[in-house]
């Protein structure tokens, strides 16, 4: 019988086999070398950085040796400049002393308020003509009337006057009383016409200026959004009563009979009458 002619080579398969992964382990090692290339040269890359940072780090080092070295005389001079700034502070604070002693009527940012030792340790801030602030003693006159005539000061004023001149938060950190901070926002709107919303009325005779309750009521439910009628006559006479003793009682509250809509009722008016003494105004005027 003959051999069949279909079955392959035994050893052309084996061949073949072995050709195939040679093939296979030479692309291994292609692949390897090159990724052992790779990282030598990135080996290569860091070790060069590497000695740039110690090269440098000595440097830094050398560096930082020369400046704790130059530490110690730089120190000292701060030192002794601090020593005659102080001095020399001490020396500018003593002489404003004297001159203030003397009536002398200084600018407010040349002088350091808690440095200064004057009699009673009492300085009060006033401003002048020219609108700077200056330090004196109290009702010392400036023998050479530098920057014109003293304005009127904080403390002089009213604590009417006073609570006017804050704003709305100042007011409300100031003060819990909302009669009294509506007292304040009722003079300021008398006094300052950028408010705008002013219920004052222009008097005659010995009156300078009134309100009456009613307009001070209706001022009020303005000023306090969603308050009722009820309440709001209440706050009327409350702030009335802040009124008078906000202003020391140099405001006056009188009672006036008359007549509307063929109807006879009395009405309460807040007056500021025309030789009321109110500070920083003018007697017999409107006029600040």
């Amino acid at each position: 019988m003959s051999a069949n002619t279909d079955c392959p080579d035994p050893d052309a398969q084996t061949l073949k086999t072995l050709v195939d992964e040679l093939e296979r382990l030479h692309e291994r090692v292609t692949t390897l070398e090159d990724e052992l290339s790779r990282k030598g040269n990135r080996i290569g890359n860091l070790e060069a950085e590497l000695e740039e940072a110690h090269t440098e780090n000595k440097a830094l080092e050398a560096r930082l040796e020369d400046l704790e070295e130059s530490q110690t005389p730089i120190e000292a001079r701060l030192d002794a400049h601090e020593k005659k700034l102080n001095a020399n502070k001490d020396r500018v604070g003593e002489l404003q002393a004297r001159e203030l002693e003397k009536g002398a009527h200084l600018l407010e940012d040349h002088v350091d308020e808690g440095e200064i030792d004057v009699v009673d340790g009492r300085l009060e801030r006033i401003r002048k003509d020219d609108g700077e602030s200056y330090f004196r003693l109290p009702e010392s006159n400036d023998p050479l009337e530098r920057g014109g005539d003293v304005s009127l000061s904080y403390g002089d004023l009213l604590p009417l006057q006073q609570l006017a001149k804050m704003d709305e938060d100042m007011l409300r950190a100031t003060t819990s009383s909302l009669p009294s901070r509506l007292a304040a926002k009722l003079w300021k709107a008398r006094t300052d016409p950028t408010v705008g919303d002013n219920p004052w009325r222009k008097g005659s005779a010995s009156v300078r200026e009134y309100v009456t309750a009613g307009d001070m009521k209706h001022w009020i439910r303005r000023q306090e959004k969603g308050i009722s009628d009820d309440y709001a006559k209440k706050l009327v006479s409350r702030t009335i009563d802040a009124l008078l003793d906000l202003s020391k009682s140099r405001l006056a509250v009188k009672k006036r009979t008359q007549r509307k809509n063929g109807l006879e009722y009395t009405e309460r008016r807040v007056l500021l009458m025309d030789d009321a003494d109110i500070p920083g105004e003018m007697a017999g005027s409107g006029d600040t």
